[in-house]
């Protein structure tokens, strides 16, 4: 299990499509499909903030991670995956089955946070992807005007959340194996 870290927009989806797409025998269990529900984030006052720690199941991913540890190959693991377009997970949108690598990709993977740090554990290595700032802002401004909101709207997520995850998530980047830094649309090792 390896799994690719780093801040929202670094490229960390993209990273591991290509990295299935070259193994071959690999699949993405991405952290995404842990956000909690819209409901239960409108709930709890805290829709606004949806990507920080605290707006994912944390204990969920961790059980499902431990799981897929200790399946064999062949077992099925559903794994949930997030549907931008409706802003929603969806369960078991992957089905873990054949595959003997499996990419774990999210954001708080290195985080030594006491709901998060189990993970770092669980994974055979973890590479920490990264970007410079104004790219990671240009990208999630883009990414979150093409899922609805308006420029405004898109700025005001960046500048008062997006931006101030990275700089948590960069807090765990010393517990990465390897750090990769986006350069376009290739990575470069750090």
């Amino acid at each position: 299990m390896l799994g690719l870290a780093g801040p929202p927009g670094a490229g960390k989806s993209t990273l591991a499509r290509r990295l299935v797409d070259e193994l071959g025998d690999a699949v993405v269990a991405p952290m995404d499909g842990y956000h909690l529900r819209n409901e239960v984030l409108i709930e709890r006052d805290a829709r606004a903030r949806k990507g920080e720690p605290d707006t994912f199941d944390a204990a969920g991913f961790v059980a499902d991670l431990r799981t897929l540890r200790a399946s064999a190959i062949g077992d099925e693991v559903p794994w949930p995956t997030f549907d931008r377009a409706i802003d929603e997970p969806t369960p078991a949108g992957v089905i873990v089955r054949d595959e003997p690598i499996v990419i774990v990709e999210g954001n708080y993977l290195l985080l030594n946070d006491p709901a998060w740090a189990p993970v770092r554990g669980l994974l055979d290595g973890c590479w920490y992807v990264d970007a410079p700032h104004h790219v990671l802002a240009e990208r999630l401004r883009h990414r979150h005007v093409v899922g609805g909101r308006t420029p405004d709207e898109a700025e005001a997520k960046v500048r008062n959340s997006d931006l101030r995850n990275a700089d948590l998530i960069a807090s765990s980047r010393h517990r990465a194996d390897q750090v990769l830094v986006a350069v376009g649309s290739q990575y470069r090792m750090s």
